[in-house]
Order: C-alpha cells, then structure tokens, then sequence
C-alpha cells in the first residue's frame, strides 16, 4: 500500500479502566480494563483509516512479543507498518489510564522506547522510502508531542519536513512545552486543548476563542483549541478567529478524543471543506467518539 499521510509518534498499547460511577482519589470501583492499540499518532491514524485514508506509521516498537502483536494489529486495520523502526533492545510502549464518570481520573503514558529510539524514526523521510532531502515528503503528516524537545526542535528546522502539511498535537498537556519549537513553523497546525493553549501561550485564557488569538499573537500559523464541551475556536494568521459548539452528548470515554478532533479536521480541510464546515465536523466527530457509539 502506497500511503497519503504519515503519523509520526507514539503507537503503543492502551490499557485503559473505565467505570461508569465517579471516582476520586483513593477509590476501588467495579468497571473495566481493556487492551487496544493505542498512542496519539495510533489514534489519529485510526481515525484516518475510518476516513479512507491509507496512513503509514513512523513510530519505535520493540520485538518483543507485545511489539509483534501490535504490529500485527496495525496490519489488520490497515496501516501501513513497513516504516515502522523495530528495536531489538527497547520494549514496546504502553499507556494507562483511569476513566469514571466524572471523566479521566489519571494517567500515565510510559513512552520511554520511542524516546529513546529518537531520530531513528524518521529514517524513512530520509532513505528514499518516504521523501530524501532533496525531495521530501509533500503530504500531510500528523506529528505527537511524546517526541523528545530536541527531535522536536530538529524537525522544526529539518529540510525533510520543509514541504509537508504538519499536523501538531500534544500527547498530554505535561508535554505541551514540547511544541514551542513547532509554533512558529511555516506549515504548521497546532491542535490543543485550553490548558495546552495556555502553556505554549503562556496565558490564562478562559475561552478556546481568546487562548486562540493568544496562540496567534505568539506568532502561530493555524490553531485549533478545544475546551471539553465549551465552544471550540479555530484561528488563523491574519484571518481571526472562529468559533464553534460541540454537540451535547453522553460522555463514556475521553482517552483519544482530541486525537479523533485532529483527524477529523483534517480530513474534511483535505476534502475542500470551509473553515466552519471543518471544525464542525471534527467536533461531531469527537463528540460521536466519546459518546461510545464507533469503536475504538
């Protein structure tokens, strides 16, 4: 399969425990654990698949048993693995979380091998495989921020990167500073909530539509900023600002929402869609995504 996008970031496995009562710190609640692929770059590129797009995965898995199920997995859904870095001395990464009611409770996201592995990643931009320097890759790429500050700060100033699409969100808002290498890069468009929106604006927004402009002023290109089931903003360089609603709906899961926000803007942007239609059709997407009623 020949692909039209590239995720580059965390592809591991969530092991996530949901319970449908509201938790807080100390509780021992009946619910469920589950196991799936996931990892920011993993869910956006699901999320892509389920769009129709054929996305490739520059990511570090390890071959250990774990590492070769999740490939296999990935296969199965019909991502293209072949630019997948396989290390034979790190394992393969997992996330866990706790979600109840009253939503995401805590996390903890043990990315350690694809740091560890670092540029390694992105030899495919480089062999010929996905672009080479003098002719790099020109689509879109969708990029996490569980890579380490300084392959961020290099991919920032990086030929093999100078014509893509970049599509930039944040693993968590722990590692929203990341992406200040990121903010003011020509092509770029950052996808964060309101809290990743005031560290990287180094703000005290109160709204998706202010944090926007704040982002703006700080000399980004695009920014998309969600705030939960608040209005959601969208800003552009010279174009302002634009808001929309999330529809209302019963929230049975968060871990991987802004994720499905991201892909589904993206691809509706792809698709010609106006400023308006786009972000509204992203937040139907995330909204029909932690309402449960699409699979994971």
């Amino acid at each position: 399969m020949t692909p039209d996008i590239l995720c580059i970031g965390s592809v591991l496995w969530d092991i996530i425990g949901r319970s449908p009562t509201s938790m807080r710190l100390g509780s021992d609640v009946p619910g469920r654990i589950t196991r799936l692929p996931g990892g920011v770059a993993m869910n956006i590129a699901m999320t892509l698949r389920r769009f129709g797009m054929t996305p490739a995965i520059l990511t570090a898995i390890g071959r250990d048993p774990e590492g070769d199920e999740l490939v296999a997995a990935c296969d199965r859904l019909g991502l293209v693995t072949s630019t997948v870095y396989r290390s034979d001395d790190l394992p393969t990464d997992r996330y866990m979380a706790v979600e109840g009611a009253n939503g995401l409770i805590a996390a903890i996201a043990d990315a350690h091998s694809l740091e560890a592995a670092g540029d390694k990643i992105l030899r495919p931009l480089a062999d010929g495989r996905m672009g080479t320097v003098e002719t790099p890759w020109a689509g879109p790429i969708a990029l996490d921020g569980n890579l380490t500050e300084g392959l961020l700060a290099e991919i920032a100033t990086s030929p093999l990167f100078a014509a893509a699409d970049l599509r930039v969100a944040p693993a968590s808002p722990g590692k929203a500073g990341r992406l200040l290498p990121l903010l003011s890069h020509p092509s770029a468009t950052l996808y964060v909530n309101l809290e990743e929106a005031n560290i990287l604006a180094r703000s005290e927004c109160r709204t998706a539509g202010t944090a926007a402009e704040a982002l703006l002023a700080r000399g980004a290109g695009q920014v998309l900023v969600t705030n939960g089931g608040k209005p959601a903003a969208e800003g552009r360089r010279d174009r302002g600002v634009i808001e929309g609603q999330p529809p209302q709906v019963l929230v049975t899961r968060v871990t991987g929402a802004g994720d499905t926000f991201m892909a589904a803007h993206l691809v509706a942007e792809r698709r010609g869609a106006n400023r308006q239609e786009a972000l509204d059709e992203a937040l139907r997407a995330a909204a029909t995504y932690v309402s449960g009623d699409i699979g994971s």
